[in-house]
């Protein structure tokens, strides 16, 4: 017979496992008798589990939907494919990657090293139609994450915007998603400064178990202060361009937030730039829109580029 903690646990993973049971067969799956049955119900409501009792000969039991989440009991397989479907959710644009990632960190924080293992499989052993995005160690980002959860102090090789490796110690603060992208603000140690790093070039060390007190940031200054760093003050090329569409349309079709300026209901300004003038020209030309160049010489002369190969593009078929 089951001590009464584990008979517990057993009885919750059976309620979890199907919608209904008689307490006959509660009784012969747990090997104790009906009015134990009876008795561990009753202590898992006191533990905030909701279990419906039906009354009668044919009377049993159900798991209910309460009004707070409690915890699950995941089996071995489960909790591999939980874990799988999480990193997954984690790296997609959907709306819900920083959650993923916080469900995800908290699970692995507690799965068993044999279920680690599966799950390392699961990921080498998938691959994934390359595209634009930098791929994304899922056990690089799963580390970053608990050490933004356990307030733990991070030390890291990274690799810089135009080469060279280095290491960096620092109090990570927060994980930001951005378009394909995560990036992590952290108190760098070094520099007495907040710094900003993109996930997939960074390479963490073993953890250092060295706590710290989390820095007061609310969670839009962190974004805010990540968008900074990495947009306006990294643009090689910067210009201003007027939009001829109406700034709720633009803002829906750019990808990163940008502070839009509207001039009227039909227009709007706004300032952005770009390592590659051409690779904006050709990234405002899907606006669908006509757009002016209002200041930029370098990314005017893009247009003219672009215009000219569009315009042999045209010429072509037009011929053939």
């Amino acid at each position: 017979m089951l001590e009464t903690s584990a008979r517990l646990l057993e009885l919750l993973s059976l309620l979890q496992l199907k919608p209904d049971w008689t307490s006959a067969e509660l009784s012969a799956r747990l090997g104790v008798s009906t009015r134990t049955v009876r008795a561990d119900v009753v202590r898992l409501r006191s533990l905030g589990y909701p279990v419906d009792a039906r009354p009668g000969v044919a009377g049993g039991y159900r798991l209910a939907a309460g009004t707070a989440m409690p915890p699950l009991l995941l089996g071995d397989d489960e909790a591999v494919a939980v874990a799988v479907a999480l990193g997954v959710a984690a790296t997609r644009r959907t709306g819900v990657e920083e959650t993923s990632l916080t469900a995800l960190a908290k699970l692995e924080q507690v799965l068993p090293a044999r279920l680690r293992r599966r799950v390392q499989a699961v990921r080498e052993a998938t691959s994934a139609v390359p595209g634009l995005e930098p791929s994304l160690d899922l056990s690089v980002l799963g580390a970053v994450a608990a050490a933004v959860r356990g307030h733990e102090r991070l030390r890291f090789g990274y690799t810089k915007k135009r080469g060279g490796e280095g290491s960096r110690h620092v109090e990570p603060q927060r994980l930001v998603s951005w378009g394909p992208l995560w990036y992590l603000l952290a108190w760098d140690l070094d520099r007495d400064d907040w710094r900003v790093f993109r996930v997939d070039r960074m390479a963490p060390h073993a953890p250092t178990g060295a706590r710290f007190p989390p820095r007061a940031i609310s969670e839009d200054d962190a974004v805010e202060l990540v968008v900074g760093r990495v947009s306006t003050a990294s643009w090689t090329y910067r210009s201003r361009v007027l939009v001829h569409a109406p700034a709720a349309e633009v803002a829906a079709r750019i990808p990163i937030p940008l502070d839009i300026e509207v001039v009227d209901e039909s227009t709007c300004r706004l300032e952005l730039g770009a390592d590659d003038p051409d690779g904006l020209a050709l990234w405002l030309a899907q606006l669908d829109a006509d757009v002016e160049v209002l200041d930029g010489d370098e990314l005017a002369g893009a247009f003219d580029r672009l215009a000219t190969r569009f315009r042999r593009a045209a010429d072509g078929a037009a011929t053939g």
